[in-house]
């Protein structure tokens, strides 16, 4: 069957190839074409596949795609939705992504697995403060809360002063509510357990009395310092959802309870439960030193994990929060917030620059560490442009807002960060399909250690029966479990941003230590993409100028960074352009239009074919030479005749030569693909010592060549910076964009290198390894505690070593796990 979709989102060639790809990858789906044009997918099915599966699929890639039925009038509401996200500032999410890309308007507990929701960050201070939960980014909610799924504590999801003050805040509630809770439970603790120590406070206070006091202090344990944590264990029911609450609730919960019914009914109870005097044993210090434990893991964690986006705090640092405009030629220091474009802002020596712009007067040098990861500092005069958030040297100077707020590079980092912090790894779908049947499989343990204990365990056997089942409850930790992928992602990004890698999501950060080939883009990748002109060579009666300002007037409407190269070598001639009529762009070929009624052209050999031009012996041989010493010749054609050459050269990045040299010496094979003609493809490849190269290619070649590449079996990474490489960047199992190139190219990939060189790739590659090792031990030790500590928290080393693990030490490792994950994560720094 096929059927017609209506999509929404798509702006390029990259979106197209996006959702194409997404939309076909579908179980069910035999094939799917999309219209750019139409804005339509038509999609052959082979069975019934449900709209919301698709559009699953596709938001995988981008919130900004969406897909309706054929008849569907749309237009309006997604406008309105548009407007919502935009205004809606930061959101709150869960860490672990239980619900996927869920958020949640107001802080609190994810309503899932329990964890506190976080807040995405924002480098804008003017936003809507939103709460979510760090294990569902779905929860938002604009004010603190609970997690609706799992019970956590919702968190800010943009850092800013007032956020990091929030968080501040929560830590120190913790702390409070920890401080009171160790204050009662050391008197209960004594009360319980003084005679194990060789005191006796029976002559003072009788047994009864005893558990009145134990009870009297444990209630405001209970009820005050860790209510949260039944309300979220509550919840956990509620919503179908259990997680770790649920095992605490029913653990300490079981023996609160019990311990108050044993004290005003002891006589319902067997013998085997009976001290010597008649009274029923009391668990009162068990379900006290069990909460209490479990809060200074939550103290913990929140400290550890307050530090887990420390990279994106300090980027948010970066930024001034006092501006000094000059306007009306007087000096005014005005709030960050109230800078406009245009703007001439003022400069001083050692102070961070706050906002994109470019320099209108003076020179100086500028620490761009912070943001392209490159140690030395940079040169820059009149004219050049400078980064919000780097550091300005020793000498003043002033700069014109091109770019503010949420326009600036900084907060597209920010962004980026924030969004790959909130994507899955495919390595954690092992372990939310292992969570999703973990609690229900520990309740099961739990009740079946009670049964072996209650009919084989020695006497008292209903007390050791209890004993056993409440210590698997409480040991048991699915957070570790969870948190084990979401952490080191979140961590991972954050350094790598401060390293000029911004990963897009977190399937391209797995993915890159996988790769094995790396088929990379010429222009703007390999070499600098600032070309200069180096020659003209006319064919006829039309002198050189004349030539260069006819090719200059056509090439001024074209973006491709060989058209610039010409046009500025007109502009030094002072040569006027002039008025172009029907430009067109023809990808992959060249370019044409008409001036003073004669039709133009330029471009590749390609282009020639169109026009059955064919080039003779003497004109081969001289354009073969030029293109041998890795020159790039565009032939123009003037009324469908041959009337010359020119020729551009675009240096080679300096460090270009060294990072391919690494990634080979990793096993990683370095291929180019380029639209430019064989013979200097075949110069630059031979340089730089490239395992094979690709010329004149269109950017439907380029797609084809990743795919072909791919069903030989091998991990392809693509590289490049222009909208003729969006199609393949799409296709590759990982995207890198050149953060120097188009906006299409950096929207198609997964992986964007800030300063576009191509070491940055080396140290995705190596970023990407960190990480992985990282889950891996992550994951490792989460699976390996709760694999060793159910079993022997039920009892499963008693009859050899009689060894049973009481309640209060599983508390204290339960909630030492996650927070060892998290200290592990925090190592990636």
């Amino acid at each position: 069957m096929e059927k017609e979709f209506t999509i929404t989102g798509m702006s390029c060639q990259g979106c197209k190839a996006h959702v194409e790809k997404a939309i076909s990858e579908v179980d069910g789906v035999a094939k799917a074409s999309v219209s750019l044009e139409n804005k339509t997918a038509q999609v052959s099915m082979e069975n019934e596949v449900s709209i919301e599966t698709l559009r699953e699929a596709i938001k995988k890639h981008g919130d900004r795609y969406d897909i309706y039925p054929e008849d569907h009038h749309h237009t309006h509401d997604h406008k309105k939705a548009n407007k919502e996200n935009t205004d809606n500032g930061g959101k709150y999410y869960c860490p672990m992504l239980c619900e996927g890309d869920k958020k949640y308007d107001k802080p609190g507990d994810c309503p899932k697995c329990g964890m506190d929701l976080e807040q995405e960050q924002s480098a804008t201070s003017s936003t809507k403060t939103i709460y979510t939960c760090p294990m569902h980014p779905e929860v938002e909610q604009d004010e603190p809360g609970s997690c609706p799924k799992c019970g956590m504590d919702l968190e800010p999801k943009n850092v800013s002063a007032e956020e990091d003050s929030n968080e501040k805040k929560a830590y120190q509630n913790m702390l409070r509510k920890f401080t009171w809770s160790v204050a009662f439970t050391l008197p209960v603790f004594f009360v319980a357990m003084s005679e194990m120590v060789g005191i006796s406070i029976d002559s003072l206070i009788n047994e009864i009395l005893q558990g009145w006091i134990q009870f009297a202090l444990t209630t405001p344990i209970i009820f005050y310092a860790t209510r949260e944590f039944f309300v979220r264990g509550y919840k956990s029911v509620i919503n179908r959802s259990p997680n770790m609450w649920t095992l605490i609730s029913l653990g300490a919960g079981a023996a609160y309870l019990f311990s108050i019914v044993a004290l005003i009914f002891p006589d319902i109870f067997p013998e085997q439960f009976k001290t010597e005097s008649g009274n029923v044993h009391l668990y009162f210090e068990s379900a006290a030193v069990i909460l209490t434990l479990i809060l200074l893991g939550q103290v913990l964690e929140l400290k550890a994990r307050s530090q887990t986006n420390s990279a994106i705090k300090e980027l948010l640092n970066l930024v001034p929060q006092q501006v000094i405009v000059i306007r009306d030629g007087d000096e005014q220091t005005i709030p960050l917030e109230e800078v406009q474009i245009d703007d001439v802002i003022k400069i001083k020596p050692g102070e961070k620059i706050p906002v994109d712009g470019e320099i209108t007067e003076g020179k100086t040098t500028i620490d761009e560490s912070m943001i392209t990861g490159e140690a030395n500092p940079v040169e820059k005069k009149e004219g050049n442009e400078v980064i919000g958030g780097t550091i300005n040297g020793t000498n003043t100077f002033l700069m014109k807002a091109t770019k503010i707020g949420s326009d600036t590079l900084l907060s597209h980092i920010i962004e980026m960060v924030n969004k790959a912090s909130r994507t899955k790894a495919p390595i954690q779908n092992l372990a939310d399909k292992i969570s999703a049947y973990f609690v229900p499989t520990v309740v099961a343990i739990a009740i079946l250690s009670f049964a072996i204990w209650s009919i084989w365990g020695p006497d008292p056997r209903l007390v050791y029966a209890f004993t056993s089942a409440v210590t698997v409850l409480i040991i048991a930790c699915p957070c570790a479990l969870g948190l084990a992928t979401p952490m080191s992602i979140m961590v991972g990004t954050g350094k790598g941003a401060k390293q000029g890698v911004l990963i897009k999501d977190a399937r391209a950060l797995e993915e890159m230590h996988k790769v094995t080939t790396l088929v990379i883009d010429k222009t703007g990748t390999i070499t600098e993409g600032k070309p200069t002109l180096q020659h003209v060579q006319s064919f006829s009666d039309t002198n050189e100028n004349e030539l260069l300002q006819w090719v200059a007037s056509l090439e001024n409407s074209s973006e491709h960074p060989l058209a610039n190269a010409i046009v500025e070598a007109s502009k030094a001639k002072k040569l006027e352009l002039l008025e172009v009529k029907d430009f067109d762009s023809i990808t992959g070929k060249g370019v044409k239009g008409k001036i003073n009624d004669q039709e133009i052209a330029i471009g590749n050999k390609k282009l020639l074919e169109d026009f059955n031009i064919s080039l003779n012996e003497a004109q081969n041989t001289e354009i073969a030479e030029r293109q041998s010493t890795v020159e790039t010749v565009m032939m123009t054609v003037i009324d469908g005749k041959l009337n010359g050459y020119i020729s551009v050269a675009d240096a080679i990045k300096e460090t270009s030569a060294e990072a391919i040299k690494t990634l080979q010496a990793h096993n990683i094979e370095v291929i180019m693909l380029t639209g430019d003609n064989k013979n200097t493809a075949k110069g630059v490849a031979e340089k730089l010592s490239l395992d094979g190269f690709e010329a004149e290619l269109l950017p439907e070649d380029k797609h084809a060549y990743v795919e072909k590449l791919q069903k030989d079996g091998k991990v392809v990474a693509m590289a490049g910076d222009g909208i003729n490489d969006a199609p393949a960047l799409a296709q590759a199992n990982v995207g890198i964009a050149m953060g120097t190139g188009t906006d299409v190219a950096i929207e198609s990939a997964g992986i964007t290198l800030v300063k576009g060189e191509l070491d940055g790739i080396v140290r995705a590659r190596k970023l990407s390894e960190d990480v992985m090792r990282n889950i891996k031990q992550n994951l490792v030790f989460a699976f390996g505690y709760n694999m060793l500590g159910v079993p022997i928290a039920a009892g499963l080393l008693f009859p050899w070593f009689g060894i049973l693990l009481s309640p209060m030490l599983a508390a204290l490792a339960m909630s030492l796990s996650s927070v060892s994950v998290i200290g592990n994560s925090l190592r990636l720094r």
